[in-house]
C-alpha cells in the first residue's frame, strides 16, 4: 500500500531555504522513481526533480544548482532541499512515486510560498 505524506512547506523569504519531505507508509525500495512536481496558480503542473531507484537524479532547468533531491530507503522518505528560493518557486509541491508500468501515486501536496 502506498500513502505518500509531504511535509516541510511554508513561508520563506527570497534567498531562503526549505526542505520538503515525502514519507511513504511502506517501503520505497521497490519504486522505480520518486520525485516532485509543483503547480503554481494558473499554471500547469511541472516536474521539479526526480530520483531513480539507483539514486540518479534529474532536475528542471529552473531549479538546477538550487534544489537537491535525495532518498533514504531506511526511512522510506524522499527529500527535496530547496536553497536560494525565488518568488517564482511559489507553488504547491506534490510528491509522487512510480513502479513501472503502473500509474504513479501522489501525495496531497504542500504549499511553498516565497515572499518578503
Amino acid at each position: 500500500q502506498v500513502q505518500l505524506v509531504e511535509s516541510g512547506g511554508g513561508l520563506v523569504q527570497p534567498g531562503g531555504s526549505l526542505r520538503l519531505s515525502c514519507a511513504n507508509s511502506g517501503s520505497i525500495f521497490s519504486f522505480d522513481a520518486m520525485g516532485w512536481y509543483r503547480q503554481a496558480p494558473g499554471k500547469q503542473r511541472e516536474l521539479v526533480a526526480v530520483i531513480s531507484s539507483g539514486s540518479r537524479s534529474t532536475y528542471a532547468d529552473s531549479v538546477k544548482g538550487r534544489f537537491t533531491i535525495s532518498r533514504d530507503n531506511s526511512k522510506n522518505t524522499v527529500y527535496l532541499q530547496m536553497d536560494s528560493l525565488k518568488p517564482e518557486d511559489t507553488a504547491v509541491y506534490y510528491c509522487y512515486a512510480v513502479r513501472l508500468p503502473t500509474s504513479p501515486e501522489w501525495g496531497q501536496g504542500t504549499q511553498v510560498t516565497v515572499s518578503s
